[in-house]
């Protein structure tokens, strides 16, 4: 008979098949997840202020104008901080499937919703509502993906698995993109009849595909360990009351991602607003966007894998600077009004976002302890979500006040690169650090001296 584990020493899968499909899964999800949260926007700029948005009912206004407060800026934290706290209580898997259970029955749900022409403002209302579920189930679902991941991999390898679940973000702006387009190949009347459903309606097929591969892989064995260590059914306290008691990890885990959340917000969701301002056409912003989620799909992974041998730190400071310096060439490359040099300028920015971007996953799940991970990764991660992609674009907006000027878009990215710079200063470096560990004040000093090897295996 085997004896127990210490614990102090982390039980971790030694099965690579195993790491694989926990891999597969959280990328599937992450998909998914992106798809359904990405097909909304795209389909709410195509279709949904004609369906279910008409300028002749004011009320209907201020329905739209809350969904996109409620979905954009509140949702987001609340799923992580409700989500965070059932999946430090009951397990990050059970989370894992509801969370991609709730985004699949929600789009699933507008796709087969009346419009506003059929049940009147109700229809606007349950949009907005389903949105809102949408919002709530992705706050959730980046932790407890990464950890799934970070939890099992050897210690050596965390960055380089989390850049694989971390390709799902532009992959599911991909299959976005596609069905969208073969969606609006219909004539028009065909595509706002019943053509703009089917994007939706194929995430059921999707959900299916993600529910059966999610659900055969083990619970991490860290959050097993941590739950045999206080026994079953024995209370731990409120992850968030704790994470809050000692805030300074949250607060630098914000910090850090607000520089590649904002950076995002600049080079895809404002950028099309900015280019289209200047004389770019539409299509020619929406082909820069694909190359830059081509140029994520290769750019993430790298970084994430670069991230384990140079260190977290290294990788994310390397983005930031970039953004510094980057940041006046790159708009002058996208005030040439030339379609490549546009292209370029898109391209240059993701890199340097994803330098910054790609070590988030190991670099937030290592500051926090088992019992208050999933919280304190969450949490830290919508809050940058928040402030660096919600409120950049409502900043930029206001610096250019009718006048469209790159300058202070560009001054507006280098502040908030140096605001990921300097919080990734006050960020002990991670790499490599004992998981196992309970106490996030713990979790804030760095290593000194190297995990045995068989804490590795």
């Amino acid at each position: 008979m085997s004896p127990a584990p210490s614990p102090h020493t982390p039980e971790r899968s030694s099965d690579p098949a195993l790491l694989r499909r926990v891999a597969l899964s959280s990328l599937l999800g992450t998909v998914i997840e992106y798809y359904d949260f990405l097909l909304y926007g795209t389909m709410a700029a195509l279709v949904f202020g004609e369906l279910f948005f008409p300028e002749s009912d004011p009320a209907v206004g201020t329905i739209a104008a809350f969904g996109t407060l409620a979905a954009g800026y509140v949702a987001r934290p609340l799923g992580g901080a409700v989500f965070g706290h059932f999946g430090d209580r009951l397990g990050r898997k059970s989370m894992l499937v509801l969370t991609m259970a709730l985004m699949g029955v929600a789009s699933f749900l507008i796709g087969v919703l009346p419009t506003y022409g059929t049940i009147g403002v109700a229809a606007p209302v349950l949009l907005v509502l389903f949105r809102v579920v949408q919002g709530v189930a992705i706050g959730g679902e980046w932790a407890g993906a990464t950890l799934m991941v970070v939890e099992h991999a050897d210690p050596r390898r965390r960055g380089l698995w989390s850049g694989v679940m971390q390709m799902g973000s532009p992959i599911g702006f991909l299959l976005s993109t596609v069905a969208v387009t073969l969606a609006s190949l219909l004539p028009r009347a065909s595509f706002l009849s019943w053509g703009w459903r089917v994007p939706f309606l194929f995430s059921a097929v999707l959900l299916g595909i993600g529910l059966y591969v999610r659900v055969s892989v083990t619970e991490s064995p860290l959050f097993r360990q941590a739950a045999r260590e206080r026994g079953t059914g024995a209370a731990s306290g409120v992850p968030l009351a704790q994470v809050l008691r000692r805030p300074r990890n949250l607060v630098l885990a914000c910090a850090v991602g607000i520089g590649p959340f904002a950076l995002t917000a600049l080079i895809s969701t404002f950028m099309l607003t900015y280019a289209t301002a200047i004389g770019y056409a539409t299509s020619e912003v929406m082909t820069g966007l694909l190359f830059t989620s081509v140029t994520g799909l290769v750019s993430i992974p790298l970084f994430s894998a670069l991230s384990d041998r140079v260190g977290r730190r290294a990788v994310v400071l390397a983005g930031a600077a970039g953004v510094v310096l980057l940041a006046f060439p790159v708009y002058a490359l996208v005030d040439a009004r030339s379609p490549a040099l546009l292209i370029l300028g898109m391209v240059l920015g993701q890199v340097v976002q994803s330098a910054m971007y790609a070590p988030l996953g190991p670099l937030l799940s290592e500051m926090f302890g088992t019992r208050v991970r999933y919280t304190g990764a969450s949490l830290g991660y919508q809050l940058a979500a928040l402030i660096g992609g919600g409120l950049t674009p409502v900043f930029a907006g206001g610096l250019l006040s009718g006048d469209a000027r790159s300058a202070p878009l560009a001054v507006l990215a280098v502040v908030c690169g140096l605001v990921t710079a300097l919080a990734v200063r006050r960020t002990a470096e991670t790499r490599g650090r004992d998981l196992s560990a309970e106490d996030p004040a713990a979790a804030e000093r760095p290593r000194t001296r190297p995990a045995s090897r068989g804490a590795e295996a």
